[in-house]
């Protein structure tokens, strides 16, 4: 149960904030509501985008790459980032269903494994951790079918209800958005530490964790802070974690000029001095896409508009030179 009462209203405890409502409130995320003491998702099985994506898009990168899966996004986010990128879906002000389509459970597993060379469901877009329980309900579905899952989360979760999740989802891409409370604090409305703590907890259960961190000049392109992001990536999570570095562009309230593309070379190579792989995104160099063997230095995989071509690995996900393991199948 994803909530507890606390006298007359109830609380929520899926993510940091705990939200406390009075019957009818809505949450913070937009989408969890106190109906009848009880929290109720508005947008369970609500669908607001529906696609195929190469499974470079979310992004991924040592995680069957090449192939592609089903993403599917919803309503709503528990995060206020004044720079988001899918803000129409993300920050909403209603759930008018009728705007979008909405599926049973029954029928997104079927719609999944009705699609020709498909290896799952990817849950994207907005943010999935608002659509716990249908995201829950469907992964738990797909992994009975033999079908990968991915999550592209913010990671502000709270540490039991990712760890009942943590059985159903194979793949995670976690976006950390800066290294300092204050980022989070003021470009969110977040936290740093949880995340944190979704990373390590994510780690700890073995499951593929990809990392990408969107600069935005002034805000958290600091050389010093980035270091101290990469330090901790190497440290706690290790050095074999994969980080994409994206280039920002203005978006929703956020008018700043784009990142530069020296900006981007310079944290790559603060990156690649703790980290073996490291990708630039919204990058104009395809060659920041590619991956080479961290050992040998053997080109594996190229990259160009999610056109991936696998060069030199083994069905195992191994380097065919040093016999390095890659990739993770």
């Amino acid at each position: 149960m994803l909530y507890q009462k606390v006298r007359n209203k109830i609380q929520c405890v899926l993510c940091p904030h705990q939200c406390i409502l009075h019957e009818g409130k809505t949450g913070i995320c937009g989408v969890r509501q106190n109906i009848g003491g009880k929290i109720r998702s508005k947008n369970y099985g609500l669908i607001s985008g529906f696609a195929l994506d190469p499974i470079e898009k979310k992004p991924l990168y040592h995680f069957y790459p090449g192939s592609k899966i089903l993403s599917i996004g919803s309503l709503g986010c528990n995060l206020k980032c004044n720079f988001c990128q899918n803000w129409q879906i993300s920050q909403i002000s209603d759930t008018n269903t009728s705007r979008y389509k909405t599926m049973s459970v029954d029928e997104m597993l079927a719609e999944t494994t009705s699609i020709a060379g498909n290896i799952g469901l990817a849950f994207t877009y907005n943010e999935p951790t608002v659509w716990y329980e249908f995201m829950f309900d469907v992964a738990k579905a797909c992994k009975q079918n033999k079908l990968k899952t991915v999550m592209v989360s913010n990671g502000f979760i709270s540490k039991k209800p990712l760890e009942a999740l943590l059985p159903f989802i194979d793949a995670f891409n976690i976006d950390i958005k800066a290294f300092t409370e204050n980022f989070y604090h003021e470009m969110t409305g977040g936290a740093l530490k949880p995340v944190l703590d979704s990373l390590k907890t994510i780690n700890k259960n073995e499951k593929h964790l990809e990392l990408t961190n969107l600069i935005i000049p002034r805000k958290n392109d600091d050389p010093e802070q980035f270091s101290e992001m990469v330090n901790w990536i190497s440290n706690e999570l290790g050095p074999h974690t994969v980080l994409h570095i994206s280039r920002y562009f203005p978006a929703y309230k956020q008018s700043i000029p784009a990142t530069s593309e020296q900006l981007l070379l310079e944290l790559y190579e603060i990156a690649r001095t703790k980290l073996h792989f490291v990708y630039l995104g919204n990058f104009i160099n395809d060659t920041f896409q590619n991956t080479y063997c961290n050992v040998c230095k053997q080109l594996l995989i190229t990259r160009s508009a999610y056109k991936t071509d696998v060069l030199s690995l083994t069905p195992e996900g191994k380097c065919t030179k040093c016999e390095t393991q890659i990739l993770s199948i």
